[in-house]
């Protein structure tokens, strides 16, 4: 392979690394995220109006 392809392959790979790394660190450090997730038990079906 030649050098320009290594080095786009190297920027890609590092980059979607990067990128990856920091969203699972943004999910996994996220103040308060139990008031914003919600599971269809915590649902009241009578919430809403007829």
């Amino acid at each position: 392979m030649s050098p320009t392809g290594w080095i786009i392959m190297l920027t890609s790979v590092f980059g979607m690394t990067a990128l990856f790394s920091w969203c699972i660190f943004k999910v996994l450090t996220h103040k308060d995220a139990s008031d914003q997730i919600h599971s269809p038990a915590d649902i009241d079906p009578h919430d809403q109006d007829d």
